[in-house]
């Protein structure tokens, strides 16, 4: 639901993928941004309207994602796709944070577009982990892009991993992204991303910003 640029990307990658995708929004003028290769099918009206969802295939549908620019349509729209039509892979757009993490609690996952935002733009400023990638909804672990003392280049991935008890899922190196394998030697310029407590986090980033201790 929704064809802003969010929708219309999203729908153009999906199909890529050999998904079949159905687009719902008010105005029709929008499903132009889908461009003419669009093989999906569009449908004008309101998402969370039960008839229009009915057409569009909700019935069949193994996944809804409400993106629209209303946080309250989204989340009505995502309510109504679970709730009524047993849809389980819901995901809806929020730009209100509060609203994105109590919803997130009543197992409708949400994007927070501005909280995703502002937390890549303060990464990018203070060049430190202060400020999570990503968080679960509990709160309890995140995943930081953690910056390392020039000393840690040639430590294998593994060693880092047990001396400071977190997990390096992945990293990039020269612009490409990798799941690392334990015995990979950290490189200078790669960018490290940690899945940490949340009570650690600050005490890893210290770690990792010193040189390693010496066994």
């Amino acid at each position: 639901m929704g064809c802003g640029r969010v929708g219309s990307t999203l729908a153009r990658g999906l199909e890529r993928r050999g998904h079949t995708v159905s687009v719902i929004d008010q105005n029709a003028e929008s499903f132009r941004r889908l461009g003419s290769e669009f093989g999906g099918h569009t449908y004008k009206g309101i998402g969370f309207d039960r008839d229009v969802l009915i057409r569009a295939g909700i019935r069949d549908a193994d996944g809804f994602a409400a993106v629209a620019s209303g946080d309250n349509s989204n989340i009505l729209a995502a309510r109504v796709a679970r709730e009524e039509f047993g849809v389980q892979n819901v995901v809806a757009r929020i730009y209100d944070q509060g609203r994105a993490e109590v919803y997130e609690k009543l197992g409708i996952p949400t994007v927070a577009t501005i909280r995703w935002a502002a937390g890549q733009v303060m990464n990018r400023l203070l060049g430190d982990a202060a400020t999570p990638v990503w968080r679960d909804p509990s709160g309890t672990t995140a995943l930081y892009q953690m910056p390392f003392a020039a000393e840690w280049v040639g430590t294998p991935i593994e060693t880092i991993e047990h001396r400071l008890h977190l997990r390096i899922p992945f990293l990039t190196r020269l612009g490409t992204g990798m799941v690392p394998s334990g015995e990979l030697l950290v490189q200078e310029g790669d960018v490290l991303y940690a899945a940490v407590p949340t009570e650690r986090a600050a005490s890893a980033y210290e770690a990792m910003s010193n040189p390693p201790e010496q066994d």
